[in-house]
């Protein structure tokens, strides 16, 4: 630790924007235990609010639609309803699932959006009024960890991916049937007949195991990557910032900070927009997928 009137190291101010906030210790970087769960409670309030307030800015837009000119808020909600509707037409031919696989699609756009904004923010405001909070309350503000970007946490992601694969098992069983479902899962993809249709129907189901598994792993294991290097680097263009107040030649360290972190806001928005884009286009494609006959 640093010593006491000093500031924490670089390792120390690293380590501590790392840390989530949770109801019990927790080693590694994700939690599987089912009989001692760790809940990271700054993930699941950011998430939970931020996809509380993109339905209410859907909703408030959806009521107040007018057939005049619309204003920049309807104008950008029907661009997005314009472009997720043509991804979707493109992808699933079926008009009956799109009316259901289409908003799901807009819904995960604008809520990973929403998400991955929050990365823009300056990386100490929140915290910084989180310990205030925390030792107002009579707490110690060393142990008040909050995180704000919940794309940037593997659980958060992983469930949105689980999410996705859970609409295309229904949408297999839905399209194909369950019979017919089953049926693939042990001749697809080698479609073999006679005997070797018994022979190769455990290395059909195994494959098609690892092709659910791989997608979904991917699916989420993607946009916390992303997320979570962003993060890094705003967290390293702070401790330029930081190493300049600390010492009296340090000035250029700190103007190098604000532009450095200037330059990688703007350029960052283009990734928190792509990778929102690209979770949406792939839950589109994957579900897709579920409609196609092997």
């Amino acid at each position: 630790m640093a010593a006491e009137g000093q500031g924490p190291t670089p390792s120390e101010y690293i380590q501590h924007h790392l840390q989530h906030l949770q109801n019990r210790a927790q080693e590694g970087i994700a939690n599987f235990s089912l009989s001692e769960p760790v809940f990271k409670l700054d993930s699941l309030f950011w998430s939970i609010l931020l996809g509380v307030l993109g339905c209410f800015l859907l909703w408030r837009v959806a009521k107040s639609v007018t057939s005049g000119v619309p204003g920049r808020m309807q104008a950008a909600v029907e661009f997005l309803v314009e472009m997720v509707d043509t991804q979707a037409k493109s992808i699933i031919h079926n008009e009956a699932s799109r009316k259901a696989v289409a908003p799901l699609a807009l819904t995960a756009f604008v809520w990973i959006f929403l998400m991955n904004a929050m990365d823009l923010l300056p990386l100490d405001l929140i915290p910084r009024i989180w310990e205030w909070i925390y030792a107002s309350a009579g707490g110690d503000p060393h142990h008040a960890y909050m995180r704000v970007v919940p794309t940037a946490d593997l659980s958060i992601t992983l469930g949105l991916s689980i999410t996705v694969l859970l609409a295309c098992l229904y949408y297999n069983i839905k399209i194909k049937g369950l019979g017919g479902w089953v049926k693939e899962l042990f001749s697809a993809p080698f479609h073999a007949h006679g005997i070797a249709a018994v022979l190769l129907a455990p290395v059909n189901f195994l494959l098609q195991i690892i092709e659910f598994l791989a997608k979904t792993i991917s699916h989420g294991m993607r946009l916390f990557g992303n997320m979570f290097a962003g993060e890094l680097v705003f967290m390293l263009i702070a401790l330029m910032g930081a190493v300049g107040f600390a010492s009296l030649g340090g000035v250029f360290l700190w103007i190098g900070q604000v532009i450095a972190g200037a330059a990688w806001a703007i350029f960052h928005i283009l990734i928190i927009t792509l990778q929102a884009f690209i979770f949406m286009m792939l839950t589109l494609v994957y579900v897709g997928q579920a409609h196609d006959k092997h």
